[in-house]
């Protein structure tokens, strides 16, 4: 199994529904609302890293205020 985390700026006052949208997408096992420089960080899981793209690209880059993403893959 590999996992990452996808850390996500959200459009202003969006972070609520994008992080409730993101619990609804297969292959994230968590998401929650942060302080920082990202509003929203999920962990994401899938069998290979192209399964972690698909989340990515397919699943969150899809939902509407979903702005810059950057995604850290676990490393142990």
């Amino acid at each position: 199994m590999v996992r990452a985390y996808v850390a996500i700026i959200t459009g202003t006052g969006a972070s609520e529904d994008v992080t409730a949208a993101l619990r609804e997408l297969s292959g994230v096992t968590e998401a929650h609302v942060v302080a920082g420089d990202f509003d929203v960080i999920a962990e994401i899981e899938g069998e290979t890293v192209r399964d972690l793209q698909r989340v990515v690209t397919a699943g969150v880059h899809e939902i509407e205020d979903v702005g810059t993403t950057r995604t850290y893959i676990q490393m142990d």
